[in-house]
Parts: structure tokens; sequence; C-alpha cells
């Protein structure tokens, strides 16, 4: 469906929705008067994180006043509606409140609810992926997932490292972090930045919410890479996430579910 449908207009706006958000980000990355609130979900937000998404917002209101948005700080609108924009103006918002690089804003479009655009915006490196399900690129050069051939071989990322055992079966996750031949938690959205660009091999998530994953289907897919639940399901709100090479998702999903 993707490959029919004419994204051109859509990619051009993406980069202003990165010129209207990037610049907020910056402002306030590393103030050590950055005030840090806690949501009802016990989860970091600043002034940084609402005022990228109200840029944002209105942005998109203001162009495509039809489309729907479903984003983190200020909720839904036009649900209903056959484009919706999705909109993570912090992935990591933790990262970024430490002074840490490893978060970015993520940029999703929805075509009767399924993922068709996505973007990772990177503003302290200058980073930004984008990707239709066809074809990913960084900063407009092609890049592809890597073609690893063993989890011995692998590089796998998480965003927290004991959340999964938490939540999922502890066993078969140790399994699957003893597999690999290096972990790490460059995690949120830049651990999926790692993967579709080819520098890291497998990335999991014991859970997203729909603003977290949705944006990352088309960059992944259109990467060479799959990206699904621990099951091999369709990613979505409040499941589980891992993204790879076919060869290492499933030699992924063979471990956390064996």
């Amino acid at each position: 469906m993707a490959s029919s449908l004419d994204l051109t207009p859509y990619r051009v706006f993406l980069s202003e929705l990165v010129a209207a958000s990037g610049p907020i980000l910056q402002k306030h990355f590393l103030n050590p008067a950055l005030a840090v609130e806690q949501k009802s979900d016990q989860t970091p937000v600043t002034v940084a994180d609402r005022d990228a998404e109200a840029a944002m917002r209105k942005l998109i209101n203001a162009r495509f006043p039809q489309h729907g948005i479903l984003a983190e700080e200020y909720g839904a609108e036009r649900a209903e509606a056959e484009w919706t924009w999705v909109l993570d103006p912090i992935d990591g918002t933790k990262a970024f409140v430490h002074g840490v690089p490893l978060f970015g804003t993520l940029i999703g479009l929805l075509y009767q609810g399924q993922p068709v655009l996505g973007a990772i915006h990177q503003p302290i490196l200058n980073l930004l992926c984008v990707g239709d399900g066809q074809a990913t690129t960084l900063n407009a050069r092609p890049v592809r997932v890597r073609d690893t051939r063993s989890m011995a071989e692998a590089t796998l990322l998480t965003t927290c490292v004991m959340d999964p055992a938490r939540r999922h079966n502890p066993v078969a996750w140790q399994r699957l972090l003893n597999s690999a031949k290096l972990v790490r938690t460059w995690g949120d959205c830049y651990g999926y930045l790692l993967v579709a660009t080819g520098q890291a091999d497998v990335m999991c998530d014991a859970v997203m919410n729909a603003w977290d994953v949705l944006p990352l289907v088309p960059i992944i897919r259109g990467a060479g890479g799959l990206i699904t639940d621990w099951q091999g399901g369709e990613v979505g709100d409040q499941k589980s996430c891992v993204a790879a090479s076919p060869r290492l998702h499933r030699m992924a999903l063979d471990l956390l579910l064996t």
C-alpha cells in the first residue's frame, strides 16, 4: 500500500517539523536550570518536551487541518482521520535530562491506521533518519541493516536491561543477552537508528507506547529489517518490540520464545 502513495508533500513537511522542534531541544539540552516534572506514570517531562510538541502540532494544524494527531504530551486530535501524525517530541527524556545525547524526536505518519512514513531526528548530533517502508536514509544517504550472521557476532541494544526481565520471561531474556557478542543500553529511539543504519544488530524493548514505536516501523522496514513484538506480531501500544535484520530477528525470537 505504501508504495502506491505519493508521500512527497509529507516528506517535505517533515523538514518543517524538524526545523520547528530541533532548536527547542537544542536550547534546553545541558541546561542546569531545566526543571523536570514527574507525570502520573512516573516518567519525566520538561518544558522542552511540551514546547517541541506544541510547535509541531501548530504546524500540522495549520498545514493539514484535516489530519489527525497522536502525541505523547497533549493527546489525540481527530482520531478517526485518514491521515494521522504520530509525535514523540523527546523519545528518551531520561537521557535528555541527564545530558546524554541518545534521545531523539520521533515523527510518524499513518495512513488508514498503518505507518507509512517515519523519522528519527537527533538535534544535538544533527542526524535525521527517514524511512517509508521501501527505503531509509540517514541525512539523505541510503542505509541498510547489516548482515550479521549469528547472535554470537551481534551487538544487542535495549533501553533498560532490567525492564524485560521484570515484564517478561527473565530466563529467556537472560538467554538472549548471553547469546550476543556485545550488549549495551544505547536505547530509546537512538538504538533503532543504530540498527537501521547498520551500526548495531538487534534492538529490544519490553513495552512501548504507540508514539514510541509507530514512527519506527517504516524506518526499520525501509532499511531491510523486521520489527515486531516478541511473539512475532505487529507492534503497537503497550506491546514489546524487537527490531533486527530478518536473520537475527528470527534468532532473537527463537531465544525469547523457547
